[in-house]
């Protein structure tokens, strides 16, 4: 059983926001990353083109904003160098591979016990802190909507978090399901590497749905037209899996892991619980979440003691 401070679960960007202003006020942590690496999103599970899609001064993480001579809209590469300097110049060290199965507030002892499951070994593990910040960020777990018939399809079907590039698409039908930013963005890439791509979206102007998917090709619109398709693509976003291993949180975060507490009050809950990343703001929300949390439990040692 190790004791700490603060456990910190997740090593994304938000993971890695607080790990940073936690130790430029001289708080102890660990942080616990399911994943084998750090950002685990942008590194393993994102597209090649993946920019920024607002400019780097809303984007940078705290202490440690962007050379003047980066890219007003950063690539994904460098991106990901940024952070990996950033967790070097922070000297942020996640315990990796640990999956949390439960966390739990201990009233008795007055701290929150986390157990995790050591992927590599197959052993459980329980840490123990006075604080707990949720850094899981708002796109822990792929989803796909559930479409009559899908199991038949007989092209490539696939999550936005699986697609790579447009190339090895060239000359087929792909359809693209959603019109987010990864929807848009993998459309055009598509486009560009010579496929006959068709995008999808659920709005009131734009009406068209899926209705079911028949036989190996074809896909049912719920206006009744029907075409056919060599790959399908979903950019249909992510749900949240706190409200799986979180127990006892009634104040904090609802069932679909987003805060209950309005903006800008939404990342401080009970007993020392907070959540980092969660605001629907993105790094720049991240990033002031991050720092709020590590002021918030500085005050909290300062006047109850550690």
């Amino acid at each position: 059983m190790a004791d700490t401070t603060v456990i910190i679960i997740g090593a994304g960007p938000s993971g890695l926001a607080t790990a940073a202003s936690l130790t430029l006020s001289s708080i102890s942590y660990i942080i616990i990353e399911r994943e084998d690496c750090s950002v685990p999103l942008w590194r393993k599970h994102s597209y090649d083109r993946l920019h920024l899609h607002v400019p780097n001064r809303f984007c940078h993480l705290p202490a440690m904003p962007f050379p003047s001579s980066t890219p007003n809209y950063l690539p994904k590469v460098n991106f990901l160098d940024y952070l990996d300097r950033y967790a070097e110049n922070f000297r942020i060290r996640p315990l990796y591979r640990r999956n949390v199965e439960a966390a739990q507030f201990d009233h008795p002892e007055g701290k929150w016990k986390v157990r995790a499951r050591n992927l590599d070994k197959g052993e459980m593990e329980e840490f123990r802190s006075r604080f707990l910040v949720v850094a899981t960020g708002e796109t822990a777990e792929a989803y796909t909507p559930a479409v009559l018939g899908m199991e038949e399809f007989g092209g490539d079907l696939m999550h936005s978090t699986k697609f790579k590039s447009g190339k090895g698409f060239e000359g087929k039908n792909v359809l693209v399901v959603g019109a987010g930013n990864s929807g848009m963005e993998i459309a055009l890439d598509l486009c560009l590497h010579a496929a006959n791509t068709s995008l999808v979206v659920r709005s009131p102007v734009l009406a068209t749905e899926i209705a079911s998917i028949k036989g190996k090709n074809n896909v049912v619109f719920k206006n009744g037209k029907c075409y056919q398709f060599d790959s399908i693509i979903f950019c249909t976003g992510f749900k949240r899996s706190t409200n799986l291993w979180l127990k006892g949180d009634e104040y904090l975060l609802n069932d679909d892991g987003l805060p209950k507490p309005s903006y800008p009050n939404h990342w401080k809950g009970k007993n020392g619980l907070y959540c980092v990343g969660l605001s629907r703001r993105g790094l720049y929300g991240a990033n002031l979440d991050a720092q709020n949390v590590a002021k918030d439990i500085s005050t909290q040692i300062y006047k109850f003691g550690s």
